[in-house]
């Protein structure tokens, strides 16, 4: 039996209003991070996304990727372990004309990281159940380029921070926490 899609829309930059389709699997819990919340990280991040390089690790739907493209970031390295999400974001992408600025990466995001390059920001939205924000958060420090954002979306009580981390900004909307920190090397 063949799932629903899900949509999701592009709210600024140069796709803005294009719906992406993506599988829409509950059992897996893929869920787009929702418009408003989308909306209020691209107004933080607005000052830094242009010619930035972005991981989405999660990246389910591509919702944050994506929208990091269409403002203007230069490339976007997509990462999930699920099939249908790397195909349907490959459908996206192509749809887009974005192919040139687009890395995508089918594998585990624990196992993939220590592969990974440094990064402007980073983009973790994982299964909310999942309890991944506090092990890939120990491992995302090589990762960083100076001036780093990490965006981080949870439900519940807010994740605790490895040291060197700190918030810029937390909020909430319904059920959806979220926030934005950086990372800065210890003094020698």
């Amino acid at each position: 039996m063949k799932r629903g899609l899900g949509t999701l829309r592009i709210i600024g930059g140069e796709w803005r209003s294009r719906r992406i389709e993506f599988d829409a699997d509950p059992a897996i819990g893929l869920r787009a991070t929702p418009d408003r919340v989308r909306q209020t990280l691209f107004d933080w991040l607005s000052p830094l996304i242009t010619g930035a390089e972005c991981l989405d690790l999660f990246a389910g739907a591509g919702g944050l990727g994506l929208e990091a493209l269409s403002r203007g970031a230069k490339s976007c390295t997509f990462v999930d372990h699920g099939g249908q999400q790397i195909a349907d974001l490959r459908s996206a992408i192509d749809k887009l004309g974005a192919a040139a600025r687009a890395e995508l990466v089918q594998a585990d995001a624990l196992r993939w990281l220590p592969k990974a390059g440094r990064y402007d920001m980073v983009f973790l939205d994982p299964p909310f159940r999942a309890g991944l924000l506090a092990p890939v958060l120990l491992h995302m420090a090589p990762h960083l380029k100076p001036a780093n954002r990490v965006f981080l979306e949870w439900s519940g009580p807010a994740p605790a921070l490895p040291p060197g981390f700190r918030w810029l900004k937390e909020k909430q909307a319904g059920q959806v926490s979220y926030g934005l920190a950086t990372w800065e090397a210890p003094s020698p």
